[in-house]
């Protein structure tokens, strides 16, 4: 059977791959620590924010196998894959609901620690948009999902082991060069995604990180002015 090699990932989306997969290590190494190293924390967990928006907007201008149009499945596809009658390049069904449940998470998770509050030495840069009482309980669920993260990626991890040992499909190579080799003749390389579609979400991007910086918070009041001293 004739074989060829077909562009299937662009380099923004595996950009974002790899760039995700360090920051969110560093900041579950320095959320772990703790310390001097949450300052360090709290800026992985804005940069994450600025990933995943550009992730959204590139699921949908991206090129083709990095769009949420053509890789979110619906029952059928997934029971089709269940039955070994699934026939295509990209995300299985299975991976893609793996990647859709990831992103979710990692929303939650930077969601929850703009707003969060350890009451000792850190404090979002969102806080204030909130109740010290809500604060408190988003802080806490942001802890908690720490471990459904792990969690995800452990079984992300697993499914690509499982992929390279029985059935012989190495997923990380694509990964990093953009390419994978396939047998169905019919199957067209990505297309789309082009300076016009990176530029605007680089731009949500910044945006996003703006925003979760404080950029549409009112600035805080000058210190009140010291009280002069008296004359005697």
């Amino acid at each position: 059977m004739n074989k060829k090699l077909i562009r299937v990932w662009d380099v923004p989306t595996r950009l974002f791959h790899w760039l995700l997969l360090v920051l969110v290590v560093a900041a579950f190494v320095t959320g772990l620590i703790g310390g001097n190293l949450i300052v360090w924390h709290g800026w992985l967990g804005i940069a994450i924010s600025g990933l995943l928006a550009f992730r959204l907007v590139w699921g949908l201008v991206g090129s083709t196998y990095a769009r949420f149009a053509h890789f979110v499945p619906g029952p059928g596809r997934v029971f089709a894959y269940l039955r070994g009658q699934w026939r295509g390049v990209g995300h299985n069904p299975l991976g893609a609901l793996s990647v859709l449940a990831l992103l979710a998470v990692l929303i939650f998770q930077v969601a929850s620690g703009l707003v969060s509050n350890d009451d000792i030495a850190f404090t979002g840069p969102l806080a204030a948009l909130v109740s010290d009482e809500v604060s408190a309980w988003l802080t806490g669920l942001h802890r908690q999902n720490m471990w459904v993260i792990l969690g995800l990626v452990a079984l992300h991890l697993a499914a690509i082991l499982f992929y390279v040992h029985a059935r012989k499909d190495n997923l990380v190579k694509p990964m990093i060069t953009g390419v994978k080799e396939v047998a169905d003749a019919d199957v067209k390389p990505a297309e789309g995604g082009g300076l016009l579609s990176f530029v605007l979400a680089l731009a949500v991007a910044a945006a996003v990180v703006w925003v979760a910086t404080g950029g549409l918070l009112p600035p805080p009041p000058p210190p009140a002015p010291a009280e002069a001293a008296p004359a005697w």
